[in-house]
């Protein structure tokens, strides 16, 4: 198997994952599913050069957000991917471990702190959130658990490779 489908496999698999906790999380801690039509709308705004929001719903709604906004999800998540083989390289591909998709799994979470919730209008680390530390603490298990889908993938397609 080519380098480029194993990163979009453990890619998509790892955002999967992550959306997954998502939908079981809404019921047993009643937090709402993340609106990546807002990530869309932020994203659609930057082509007339505006990259920062005081608060994105407020803006212009913009003409297919949601399908751009999952789309930057998913190729955010086939981003991370890559960045995982390209620092561990082929010996992670073969042997898929848990440290090295923690760490980027969890160091992720800097590029919602200091990207994206910046210049969507909540301030750097959700700092302009009603609750930041609850907002820091979901952001960095969402993380958490997009690392445990990266392992997961990574595992997943081995096995299928070795049958």
């Amino acid at each position: 198997m080519s380098n480029l489908l194993f990163i979009l496999i453990i890619g998509i698999g790892a955002t999967a994952t992550m959306d997954l906790w998502g939908i079981v999380r809404k019921p047993l801690l009643g937090i709402p599913l993340p609106n990546y039509g807002m990530v869309g709308r932020w994203i659609a705004h930057m082509t007339h050069g505006q990259f920062r929001h005081d608060a994105i719903a407020a803006s212009f709604p913009v003409r297919g957000e949601h399908l751009i906004g999952w789309t930057a999800h998913y190729l955010t998540g086939i981003a991370f991917a890559a960045l995982l083989v390209g620092i561990w390289g082929d010996s992670w591909i073969h042997s898929p471990t848990i440290g090295p998709a923690l760490a980027v799994g969890i160091g992720t979470v800097v590029a919602p702190f200091l990207l994206m919730q910046p210049g969507m209008g909540i301030g750097i680390a959700a700092s302009r959130t009603q609750n930041p530390t609850s907002a820091r603490l979901q952001s960095l298990i969402t993380h958490t658990v997009f690392g445990f889908g990266l392992y997961a993938s990574g595992w997943a397609v081995q096995l299928a490779y070795s049958i």
